[in-house]
């Protein structure tokens, strides 16, 4: 019984396979012939396409109506529509585009018109307008050349709106500066559309002049009223008034704000002006006061400098002008940011970076001062490159060697850099003229690390750690104009 099964089963996969083999056979005899494309209904088809572009209309004339002052000539050179082409619509919508872009029309409209010759196309443009005459009306302080230079304007400008409002306002920001500030300008023509003149009514007012300047709330003991004088630019005029001393909001604001600087400079982090203006009764004389509130000047609690290992900490302290106790002041600090830059620069490490950071403590008027060092690497001469106009003989190159006082192998010492590279200034005998090539400067390049061993050197400043360390070499590029040239000496 059991062989029957299996007889049985491979009896009924064997028809499905047959099956499966007749099927597509069946269906691919039933299938269409594949016809070839013949070559001539590929022909037929372009000549159709050929037929249907000659049945397309062809321009037979291009005009241009409208235009007043800009030339029909200057017109058809935007236009790229020409007389003998096939009608494209793509083709005059850029046409348009293109007569917009030049801004002598605000508005341009093409219309065709179809004839038994071809099609007539017509673009009508409508041009902006254009400033013929400029004048002013009014006007005392300044003569008419001065305030046409100063609005920008001239004749066959586009006349709009914006540029007659940027006018207005350059006018009256020269009066203001010139101690007018009343000044009132007014277009009384170019605003309408027929306009083609342009006309500026001015109305200068009085002139308005400083009569004295005053200070209230400062400490003399920190700042006089004469060395706050000098801090400003608002000032009486000389000769009974007659000479400067205008008055000029714009110079009072800038005032207000050199006075903070110049207190915040003295440590005075919370210092406060305002100023208050007295009119005399004729509105033309003004009495300024500048009320002063200093607040609290910061005195230094301590003095500190982190990311040293060249040198001792203790050692750069002392080196400081500002020390514990002192009163902050900028100018101070920024001294001895320079001079913790030369001391480092001075035994190679050129590229050293030196930030002071003030820390305010919870107590007012104290804080902390502290100097981030980022030290960098230590760098010696490797090779000196110099590049001079023209060509370079060993007497030229004997010439600027001698005014160098770096040689390979030395300690690269930034300041004998600096005073290098002014001595090469003041040589007189290198061309000062621009066009023959800028004023000789010096630039340092960074080589290839190398190890040197410094033990046994005398430090050149006390607290410089002796270990050994990587010191980098670096080429020093001299870049000089040609030298001049001697003049001959006749026998």
């Amino acid at each position: 019984m059991t062989i029957l099964i299996r007889a049985f089963r491979a009896f009924r996969a064997l028809i499905g396979c047959c099956f499966c083999l007749i099927m597509p056979l069946s269906a691919w005899s039933q299938m269409p012939p594949v016809v070839p494309f013949p070559n001539d209904q590929i022909s037929s088809d372009a000549a159709i396409a050929a037929s249907a572009a000659e049945s397309r209309p062809r321009i037979a004339s291009v005009s241009i109506t409208g235009q007043k002052t800009v030339t029909e000539e200057k017109i058809r050179r935007h236009i790229k529509v020409r007389n003998g082409q096939i009608y494209d619509a793509t083709l005059v919508r850029g046409d348009v585009r293109r007569l917009y872009s030049t801004r002598w029309f605000h508005n341009v409209r093409s219309s065709v018109k179809e004839t038994a010759g071809g099609v007539h196309l017509t673009y009508q443009v409508f041009e902006r307008p254009t400033i013929e005459a400029i004048r002013f009306i009014g006007n005392r302080r300044f003569l008419d050349k001065k305030l046409l230079k100063e609005t920008g304007l001239k004749p066959a400008d586009a006349l709009n709106s914006f540029a007659l409002r940027e006018a207005t306002r350059k006018i009256e920001s020269l009066y203001k500066q010139a101690g007018l500030p009343e000044t009132s300008v007014e277009v009384v023509e170019g605003t309408r559309p027929q306009d083609r003149n342009v006309v500026f009514s001015i109305s200068e007012g009085e002139p308005q002049r400083i009569y004295s300047v005053e200070f209230e709330g400062n400490d003399p003991s920190v700042a006089t009223d004469a060395r706050l004088r000098t801090q400003i630019d608002s000032k009486p005029g000389v000769f009974k008034y007659l000479v400067w001393g205008k008055f000029d909001r714009e110079q009072l604001d800038g005032d207000v704000e050199k006075l903070i600087a110049y207190y915040r400079n003295l440590g005075f982090f919370r210092a406060r002006v305002s100023r208050e203006l007295d009119w005399g009764a004729s509105q033309q004389w003004v009495t300024i006061r500048f009320v002063i509130d200093e607040g609290p000047r910061y005195q230094i609690r301590s003095v500190s400098v982190a990311g040293n290992e060249q040198f001792a900490s203790e050692d750069l302290v002392q080196q400081l002008q500002l020390q514990q106790g002192d009163y902050f002041q900028m100018t101070k600090l920024r001294r001895d940011e320079r001079m913790l830059r030369d001391l480092y620069g001075a035994q190679g490490f050129i590229f050293v970076d030196v930030e002071a950071n003030p820390r305010f403590a919870e107590q007012p008027g104290v804080l902390d001062l502290v100097y981030k060092v980022n030290e960098g690497e230590q760098f010696r001469v490797g090779k000196i490159n110099v590049h001079i106009g023209g060509e370079l003989s060993r007497t030229k190159l004997s010439v600027v060697l001698n005014r160098l006082s770096l040689r390979p192998g030395d300690i690269i010492d930034i300041r004998e850099v600096r005073a290098s590279e002014r001595r090469l200034k003041a040589a007189n005998v290198f061309e000062t003229n621009p066009g023959k090539g800028p004023p000789p400067r010096i630039e340092i390049r960074p080589l290839e690390i190398e190890s040197v061993a410094t033990e046994g050197t005398k430090p050149t400043f006390r607290g410089q750690s002796p270990d050994r360390h990587r010191v980098r070499k670096a080429e020093i590029d001299l870049y000089l104009p040609p030298l001049k040239q001697q003049k001959s000496k006749r026998p």
